[in-house]
């Protein structure tokens, strides 16, 4: 009898371990090592606000920095034309080194051209019949400032100046300019406005556009009936300001939407930048430089992460370890006591078979100002299945 209940009791232990062993492998996830953010050494440093009139800057990459803390919504007057061209760069986009559709100049645009003039408003001149390539017309708007150009752009885009109007302040949604308000094309209109913090985010979104890029920083341009026409922008080459745009005329004082090309740490940075509401184009010239330069002083770059770095590890139930490891560096320009977040994505891993290393394993998201990247990750090490003593022993719950 006692046999019987031996055997009884081998026969179900027997079977009870068959049935463990043919569970499923449980699969594993990854666990970071990394924290999930970090401040950036340093103290923000005091920037040289100018003494009136309001200022904002920010950098490629990092996005806005600081601003002077005294903004309120200001006549932007020309800085206008810098979104006029970023709705017709939209609306009818190009390729760098071609140039775009082709505008015949109308008798309404030469009666809007001598109208301008008797105001003496900026204008090039024109004739009808003239044909001026998409490029001449924006390098036209841009660089010698000619409200009248603003305005055939418009027309030759929405059909009418107001549809078009419609459009940039359609626009100015769509990128969060909050305080920003369009009344006209060119920014001859008092009533249009905006800031310092919402021209400088309109002046990176404008600056992406290698088209709108390469015509604010030329210093001239050729066109068929005005000739040569020259950069309104005075600061232009100089400290590293490749544009953007200036707008000045209106009581409200002169505004300078600024970017310069820098050197940090044998890095090319990009500094944004917008001066409202000074006394003259020339103060305002000064105070952007004066912000360039401690914005260059304070600005450090770094490996946010290496190559192969460790960033997490997965560690099974049956004792394996591997490290998961970055596929690519990243490195950043950085501003002191930002906060950089780090997000583990780690991929579930079934081990039914062993994994080679560079298994994929998922993602870390990097997010600082507006650096926001992801970097695939992957296995360091062979990830072997768990073995049969381990499959017939584990506890119910694993």
């Amino acid at each position: 009898m006692r046999w019987r209940i031996a055997l009884g009791l081998v026969v179900l232990l027997a079977v009870g371990l068959g049935l463990n062993y043919l569970r499923p492998i449980p699969p594993v996830d990854a666990t970071s090592t990394i924290p999930s953010q970090k401040t950036i050494p340093g103290t923000p440093p005091q920037l040289p606000w100018p003494s009136t009139g309001s200022a904002a800057v920010g950098v490629s990459g990092l996005g806005k920095l600081a601003d002077s803390g005294n903004e309120a919504p200001l006549p932007m007057a020309s800085v206008a034309k810098v979104m006029a061209a970023t709705v017709v760069l939209h609306d009818k986009p190009f390729p760098l080194g071609q140039t775009g559709g082709s505008i015949t100049i109308t008798d309404l645009d030469v009666q809007g051209y001598e109208n301008e003039r008797a105001q003496q408003q900026s204008v090039v001149p024109v004739q009808a019949g003239e044909v001026l390539s998409e490029y001449q017309a924006l390098q036209a708007m841009l660089i010698p400032s000619a409200n009248n150009i603003a305005e055939t752009l418009a027309r030759w885009d929405a059909g009418s100046v107001p549809a078009f109007v419609d459009r940039m302040n359609a626009r100015a949604r769509s990128l969060g300019l909050k305080r920003t308000r369009f009344a006209d094309p060119a920014g001859s209109s008092s009533q249009s406005v905006s800031t310092p913090t919402d021209l400088l985010a309109l002046g990176v979104a404008a600056a992406a556009d290698p088209v709108f890029a390469q015509i604010v920083a030329e210093a001239q341009a050729r066109l068929p009936v005005a000739g040569i026409v020259y950069n309104v922008d005075a600061a232009l080459g100089k400290d590293g300001i490749n544009g953007i745009k200036t707008g000045s005329g209106l009581e409200s004082g002169a505004n300078f939407l600024f970017s310069a090309s820098v050197d940090v740490a044998g890095h090319a940075v990009t500094i944004f930048g917008c001066v409202m509401g000074q006394p003259t184009l020339q103060a305002a010239f000064d105070a952007a430089d004066s912000l360039i330069k401690a914005v260059q002083a304070a600005l450090t770059v770094s490996n946010a992460l290496l190559l192969h770095e460790t960033v997490a590890t997965y560690d099974t139930p049956w004792g394996w370890h591997a490290n998961v490891i970055s596929e690519s560096a990243v490195t950043l320009v950085e501003w002191p006591g930002m906060i950089l977040h780090e997000t583990l994505h780690g991929r579930t891993l079934a081990v039914d078979k062993p994994l080679d290393p560079g298994t994929p394993a998922g993602t870390l998201r990097i997010v600082l100002g507006d650096y926001d990247l992801s970097v695939t990750l992957i296995t360091a090490t062979v990830i072997y299945p768990p073995g049969r003593f381990w499959r017939l022993t584990r506890l119910p719950n694993i």
